[in-house]
């Protein structure tokens, strides 16, 4: 069986430390910081273009448009500071099988090496379980080896399909069985 919530129902994960629900509009400048920080051999289309795009009102609109959904990236909150931190949720990517969402996270760099992304990520692998859903992929590129711990650590294995890219780095895809 694959499943998930209802589309439309909004989810909120907690765990000691983080707090993983919607975005709210006010947090577009913290989206925008993701933006910034992205290593340039991040592909083009998901970092800052030369004209500035996306702006904090452009990601603002995006919020603000964007209808709450059982898959998606949520807003990581640390509790203890009420501060947002970057993403952690499902995607349908549409790389992994069919009914089979992709893991997705990513943190500013200030929160990097406090274990927040593999917490966030067992909270969402959890409510995946919860949900019905059976195998979980995630994606993440050859050079990453920070994400590619947390995968690791979350139990996800190299299927030995990549997709080589000799500008931004071959893709390894991963998999985790709920």
């Amino acid at each position: 069986m694959t499943a998930g919530a209802p589309l439309g129902r909004e989810v909120v994960l907690e765990t000691g430390r983080l707090m993983l629900r919607s975005w709210r509009v006010a947090e577009a400048v913290v989206q925008r910081e993701l933006w910034t920080e992205r290593d340039p051999r991040v592909p083009p289309h998901r970092r800052i273009d030369a004209d500035g795009h996306p702006t904090v009102a452009e990601l603002e609109d995006s919020i603000r448009t964007s209808r709450p959904s059982s898959v998606g990236l949520l807003a990581v909150e640390r509790k203890a500071a009420r501060d947002v931190i970057g993403y952690c949720g499902l995607i349908d990517s549409g790389r992994g099988a069919e009914g089979e969402p992709e893991l997705a996270f990513e943190l500013l760099r200030r929160a990097w090496g406090q274990g927040y992304a593999t917490e966030a990520s067992l909270a969402v692998l959890e409510w995946a379980r919860s949900s019905g859903y059976e195998r979980l992929w995630a994606t993440v590129r050859d050079w990453n080896t920070a994400s590619r711990r947390v995968l690791a650590k979350l139990g996800f294995t190299e299927t030995g399909r990549e997709e080589a890219d000799s500008v931004h780095g071959t893709t390894l895809f991963t998999t985790r069985r709920l």
